[in-house]
């Protein structure tokens, strides 16, 4: 079979989608020798992939996400190669496109928690980009040969928006990679350069998007620094690129004078990253919604404590055995984190679950999995 991946996605620039379509592509290889797979890339990541697969082969597909060349330009490719199937691991699939494929949905946050505060698009041009989203959308989940979801929630979620029957979709989690994030990768941080030490800082690693959360964080932590209890050195570190929803958050430190104890590092490579995760003293994860939650797990696979949200799919993902609290309450978050950060017995004691938490989620499974899918579509 003559399978096609749209990897436009793959790699760091695709950020959570890259994640996943890079380590699909790179499990495929390593449990699938029969099929043969073309991987449609563009300029910007062409050079991150090189097949180690005689079976993978590359092809240039320099046609920018969610344009009108999208639409009109990748079918025409695609249909070159003449494939039985083609895995579109987001949502964005050309209308025109009729051919037999899958599509992975990992969320369905424009329409669970629609915000014009993620978007700079005046309020014509964001309804007609949200008018957009929902045409294509539909064109996905009704016309795919099959729907993976990367979650029980997203499966539900589907269910309940489009009425979709649960059993016709696969629900397949994605994997943490204990290669990757280990600590034998580690290489070392410049701690003194932000004036930081060892569990005494609390870490949040991603994007600031609205739906992440990031604000009421910092409120809750300029709360927590008020209090006689709570080590006056205590920090917040904040990792990730600087863009336009990060400078708000700058701003809100500065207002609330916050500017020596909130750090701001920017970006930093996955082994300097290892090094923060294992001296924190816990990782929060405040999201008011995520399709999976891969951040938190990265971080319990470099053994820090972590404190997440209670909504969307994380109850699912994290199971019992660690901390929650309601996003949407500030009380709410500052006491769970405040007792936390309180109670060293807590925070190892959680440790000791971590092996049960990180032995779920495979990327082999994932892509044997996802392998399984094609193979029952084509008979």
């Amino acid at each position: 079979m003559k399978i096609g991946i749209d990897a436009r996605f793959f790699g760091s620039q695709g950020k959570g989608l890259g994640r996943y379509t890079q380590k699909l592509i790179e499990e495929l290889e390593k449990v699938d020798i029969h099929n043969q797979y073309y991987i449609f890339l563009n300029a910007h990541n062409m050079h991150e992939y090189n097949p180690t697969n005689p079976n993978f082969h590359k092809v240039l597909a320099d046609i920018p996400w969610y344009s009108w060349q999208e639409q009109l330009l990748l079918p025409r490719l695609l249909l070159k190669y003449h494939l039985d199937l083609v895995h579109f691991p987001h949502f964005n699939i050309p209308l025109l496109y009729r051919k037999p494929y899958v599509v992975t949905i990992h969320d369905l946050i424009l329409l669970e928690y629609p915000t014009r505060k993620a978007s700079r698009l005046n309020a014509f041009m964001y309804m007609i980009k949200n008018l957009a989203y929902r045409l294509v959308i539909l064109n996905a989940v009704y016309t795919a040969k099959k729907i993976i979801t990367i979650s029980e929630y997203t499966r539900q979620s589907l269910v309940k928006h489009f009425r979709i029957p649960a059993h016709s979709m696969e629900m397949i989690y994605e994997g943490i990679d204990l290669e990757k994030f280990n600590p034998l990768n580690a290489q070392p941080f410049d701690f003194s350069v932000f004036n930081l030490s060892p569990e005494n800082y609390l870490l949040y690693v991603g994007n600031v998007y609205p739906h992440k959360n990031i604000d009421v964080l910092v409120n809750v932590f300029a709360s927590l620094k008020k209090r006689s209890t709570i080590n006056s050195n205590l920090k917040l570190v904040l990792v990730g690129k600087k863009d336009h929803f990060l400078e708000g958050i700058i701003e809100q430190v500065k207002n609330l004078g916050l500017e020596d104890s909130v750090v701001f590092p920017g970006y930093v490579p996955d082994e300097q990253l290892i090094s923060l995760y294992e001296s924190c003293l816990c990782y929060v994860f405040p999201s008011l919604y995520e399709g999976f939650g891969l951040p938190p797990l990265e971080a319990i696979a470099l053994g820090a404590p972590v404190v997440v949200s209670n909504t969307t799919c994380l109850p699912e993902i994290f199971g019992e055995h660690i901390e929650y609290f309601n996003p949407k309450s500030s009380q709410d978050m500052e006491k769970v984190l405040y007792e936390f950060i309180m109670n060293p017995d807590k925070r190892y004691q959680q440790k000791t679950f971590h092996s049960e938490i990180l032995s779920k989620y495979s990327w082999v499974d994932m892509a044997e999995s996802t392998k399984n899918v094609y193979n029952r579509i084509r008979k």
